[in-house]
């Protein structure tokens, strides 16, 4: 969230200090509007490493171009844990798992604690965390509210279940994190392999028996790295305690907007303004 409203908001938005607060308040509009209209009972915020060490000894081209962070976006991301834990929301972060893993890691937890959740993120690789418990809040842009997506949304897109999401990125491919996918094999028909076989290990072991040449060579080739590229995709699970109910503290947000020279954001936030 944080990336994309440093892109979506001009530089020129800076607070008292004279440094760009872009980045922060655009996500801060993007989390407090979902918050209004979902009203959840408590908000995490996950950080992580860009690209977890694991993952890159499984393919060292993962995540090789994404761009370096922006200079002017560094100082927002520093202090962006002070600010957002000022709305009441917790701030939780992990030395060596992606901020993914926590993600669904904080999912799987409530869900199994018998609570509802809301995965928000501009990442579909988190669509394996929706089930009957579990929804992404999908976003992708910065004008419109998040789009829900459940299980039946996930198959309408990609044509199979949440649970094989990793193994259709697998097949597919996934330029943004750097992963190749299998050779000619696109979105239509890494599904129907995954329909017929029922996961990519399945697909592998009945590669010799493909009867479209392209496809045969496709999975024969990549039966070494394709399994490497699911486990990249599959979220790691780590051990995280429940949140308690906790929130929006509007009086410290508009307080902490404020203070960092966010007036027209303060305002919305003061008791009497919503």
């Amino acid at each position: 969230m944080l990336f994309r409203a440093f892109y979506a908001l001009p530089t020129s938005i800076r607070g008292g200090d004279d440094r760009p607060v872009n980045a922060l308040l655009g996500a801060a509009n993007l989390i407090l509007r979902e918050v209004e209209q979902h009203e959840p009972r408590a908000v995490v915020l996950c950080f992580g490493p860009d690209a977890a060490a694991y993952r890159v000894e499984l393919f060292p081209a993962y995540h090789a171009d994404r761009i370096e962070m922006p200079d002017e976006l560094a100082p927002q991301w520093e202090h962006a844990g002070d600010f957002f834990e000022a709305f009441g929301w917790l701030v939780a972060a992990h030395d060596s798992l992606e901020a993914d893993d926590l993600l669904g890691a904080y999912a799987r937890r409530e869900a199994e604690a018998g609570g509802a959740v809301l995965v928000m993120t501009g990442d579909r690789d988190l669509f394996q965390c929706a089930g009957e418990r579990v929804q992404v809040l999908y976003v992708s842009t910065g004008k419109q509210g998040g789009e829900l997506i459940g299980p039946a949304e996930v198959r309408s897109r990609y044509g199979v279940g949440p649970e094989l999401v990793p193994d259709f990125i697998a097949l597919r491919g996934d330029p943004s994190d750097g992963l190749p996918g299998a050779k000619g094999i696109g979105a239509k028909t890494a599904a129907e392999l995954l329909q017929r076989h029922g996961s990519l290990e399945a697909a592998l072991q009945a590669a010799v028996r493909e009867s479209k040449p392209s496809v045969r060579s496709a999975l024969l080739d990549g039966k070494e790295l394709l399994p490497r590229f699911k486990e990249i995709a599959t979220l790691r699970d780590v051990d995280v305690e429940l949140p308690p109910d906790r929130p929006t503290n509007y009086k410290r947000a508009a307080a902490a907007a404020r203070e960092r020279g966010m007036e027209r954001l303060a305002k919305r936030l003061e008791p009497g303004s919503r």
